[in-house]
């Protein structure tokens, strides 16, 4: 069995969660230069299985995609293209950023802290990453 990979991507910089190779833990990646996501994802690819990758869908309130959507499309695209091998799921990402603060609050983390936006990314990751293994259970 391989990894489930995560991503949360955004116009400057995308963060990537990862399961366990028995796919029951999310951790948190890294957050890489969006421009060099692609990338970062085929060399993992290529030192470790992955089944599956996650993508956070963005949308709207009333279900429609949001602006950000056009971005994600064309990075999906790419992805494809340099890992054709590994399917790729969408997965709403909507509240992920407000829970990733609320959960670095309630964390004890300092106010300095939490303006990383990479940390907020990585995180974002992992919420999205935690919900499709929480749905994924409930299917079985």
């Amino acid at each position: 069995m391989g990894r489930i990979i995560a991503i949360d991507y955004g116009r400057k910089r995308t963060g990537i969660a990862v399961t366990d190779k028995m796919q029951i833990i999310a951790n948190g990646l890294e957050t890489v230069p969006s421009g060099e996501a692609a990338d970062f994802l085929s060399k993992y690819a290529l030192r470790e299985e992955v089944d599956l990758f996650v993508v956070g869908q963005p949308k709207q309130m009333n279900n429609t995609p949001s602006e950000n959507m056009q971005y994600v499309e064309a990075f999906v695209n790419r992805l494809r293209k340099v890992v054709p091998d590994i399917p790729i799921e969408f997965f709403d990402e909507r509240f992920t950023s407000l829970m990733a603060h609320r959960i670095m609050i309630d964390g004890g983390l300092r106010k300095k802290k939490r303006q990383d936006k990479a940390l907020v990314d990585e995180i974002s990751a992992v919420l999205i990453l935690q919900g499709y293994l929480e749905k994924k259970r409930l299917k079985l």
